[in-house]
C-alpha cells in the first residue's frame, strides 16, 4: 500500500507513461512494417542514407527498361574543334577537381571532349536525380506533337479525372507540373515515416498518395514551389493521355529517335508507375543528347520531335521565379546565388554560387543533385555536361566556371556573345 506521506516522485510516475507511449509507437511501427513492408524497407534505406552519408537512395527495386538505339555521335579532335586547347584543359581540370564522373563538350555539331572518372565508362548508367526532369518535359512536348495532349494549358484533370470536381485541383494546368506552380506542398527534407512527402516518394502505390492525399498549399499558378510531386505526376498524365507505359513512350518517342543508349527508370512496384521526376539510370551521353535536341529547338537530324516554339516555352522563366522555366533553369538576370526552390519568389542567398555573370545570356541548364549539370548554349552551338555525386564541400562548386571557361576559349573572330545581364 502506498504511503501517502511519501508520494511517488513526479518523474517516476511519468516514466511508465513514457514507456507505454514508446511501446505503443513500436507496436504501431511493427504493424505498419508487416502491412506495408516494401514502403518500410525503402524508408529505412533512405533514412540510413541520410543519417550516414547525407545522401539519397542509390539503388531501387524494381526498375523498368528504357530501350534506346545507340548510334555513335559525330566527333572532332579537340585541336580542330575551334575551342582553345587550354580552355578545354582548364574546364576538364575543374570537372576533375569537383570529383566529376563524366565531362563532355559538344560544339559545332560534334563531340569535342569526353572524359570519365570514378570507374565510369561511356555506357555506364548515371543516377540522374533531377537531371531526369527535362526528359519529362520533353515527354509532354512529344505527346503534344503526337496529338495526345492538346496543349500546355490543358487542365491536368482531363487526365487525372479524380480531380475533375475539385474546385482547386481542377485549375492545375499541365505547364504548372513542369514549372512548379501547381500549388502542391513544396519539397523539403523530412524524416518522419508517416510524412506525406516520404510516402509520395517511397510508397509502392505512390500514384494514389499523389492523387488522393497530397495537399495543396497555394492557388495553382500563383507561386513557385519546387516539389517532387509535380514531376512524378507527369508519368501518370503521359500514361493516361497516350495509353502507353511511361518507359515505353520515352523509349519509342525520345531515346530511339535521338540515338541514345537507354537504361532504366525506377517504378513503384512491378508493372507499376514510374518516378518521372527523378530516378533514371542512363549513361551521361544520353543527357548530352537531350541537351543537343533542345539546343536545336526539338529537331534531331532533320526530324522535328517537339512542337515549334515548345523549347522556347521550356526556357522561359515565370513571374514567380524568373530563373526556372519548364524543368530547366535559365540564366535570367545575374545574381551571385540562385536557389533551386524559393517559395517567396526571392532568390535565397545560400544556394548555387555564380561568381560572375555567364558570358552567354541565352544559356539554360539541367541541374540536378550534387551539381550534376548540363549547360545548353544555343548562341555558341555548345552543350557542356558534368555528372558526379561526390561534389566536395571545398572548394565550393561555382556554376559559371565550366561554361565561361569554354566560352572564353572560342575564337576571337566569332561574333560576340551577349552576356548575362546584371
Amino acid at each position: 500500500m502506498a504511503d501517502p506521506n511519501n508520494p511517488v516522485p513526479i518523474k517516476s510516475r511519468r516514466l511508465p507513461i513514457i514507456r507505454y507511449i514508446l511501446g505503443l509507437a513500436l507496436v504501431g511501427l511493427a504493424i505498419g512494417y508487416f502491412i506495408d513492408r516494401i514502403y518500410w524497407n525503402r524508408y529505412v534505406a533512405l533514412f540510413w542514407s541520410f543519417a550516414t552519408t547525407g545522401g539519397q537512395l542509390e539503388t531501387y527495386d524494381p526498375v523498368e527498361a528504357i530501350v534506346g538505339d545507340h548510334k555513335p555521335l559525330p566527333r572532332v579532335d579537340a585541336a580542330a574543334s575551334g575551342i582553345a586547347p587550354d580552355a578545354l584543359t582548364k574546364a576538364r581540370d575543374y570537372a576533375a577537381l569537383t570529383k566529376a564522373s563524366a565531362f563532355m563538350v559538344w560544339h559545332n555539331d560534334a563531340l569535342v571532349a569526353e572524359t570519365y572518372w570514378e570507374g565510369v565508362t561511356a555506357d555506364s548508367p548515371i543516377i540522374s536525380r533531377s537531371l531526369a526532369k527535362p526528359f519529362m518535359a520533353v515527354a509532354i512536348g512529344r505527346a503534344i506533337a503526337l496529338g495526345k495532349i492538346n496543349s500546355l494549358d490543358q487542365p491536368v484533370s482531363d487526365y487525372i479525372t479524380e480531380w475533375k470536381n475539385d474546385p482547386v485541383r481542377s485549375k492545375i494546368l499541365i505547364r504548372y507540373l513542369l514549372d512548379n506552380r501547381s500549388g502542391l506542398l513544396p519539397q523539403q527534407p523530412v524524416f518522419g515515416p508517416f510524412e506525406i512527402r516520404n510516402r509520395s516518394y517511397l510508397h509502392p502505390h505512390h500514384e494514389d498518395v499523389l492523387i488522393k492525399e497530397y495537399p495543396l498549399t497555394s492557388t495553382p499558378g500563383q507561386r513557385y514551389d519546387y516539389s517532387q510531386a509535380n514531376g512524378d505526376l507527369v508519368a501518370i498524365v503521359i500514361e493516361r493521355a497516350t495509353g502507353r507505359r511511361y518507359a515505353e513512350f520515352l523509349s519509342a518517342e525520345v531515346f530511339r529517335p535521338i540515338g541514345a543508349y537507354g537504361g532504366s527508370i525506377w517504378i513503384n512496384r512491378p508493372e507499376g508507375v514510374a518516378h518521372s521526376g527523378c530516378c533514371m539510370e542512363i549513361p551521361a551521353e544520353d543527357f548530352l543528347r537531350l541537351g543537343v535536341l533542345l539546343m536545336k529547338d526539338g529537331i534531331w537530324e532533320g526530324k522535328r520531335l517537339l512542337p515549334e516554339g515548345y523549347v522556347t516555352q521550356m526556357r522561359t522563366g515565370t513571374p514567380q521565379f524568373p530563373y526556372a522555366g519548364m524543368s530547366v533553369y535559365v540564366a535570367g538576370k545575374y545574381v551571385m546565388r540562385r536557389g533551386f526552390a524559393n517559395p517567396d519568389g526571392k532568390v535565397r542567398d545560400t544556394n548555387t554560387l555564380h561568381s560572375s555573370p555567364y558570358l552567354a545570356g541565352d544559356l539554360f541548364m539541367f541541374d540536378g543533385n550534387k551539381h550534376q549539370v548540363v549547360y545548353v548554349i544555343p548562341s555558341a552551338n555548345t552543350v557542356i555536361l558534368r555528372t558526379g555525386l561526390k561534389t566536395p564541400k571545398a572548394p565550393e562548386f561555382d556554376n559559371m566556371i565550366l561554361p565561361n571557361t569554354i566560352l572564353a576559349g572560342l575564337p576571337k573572330s566569332r561574333p560576340s556573345l551577349v552576356a548575362q545581364t546584371k
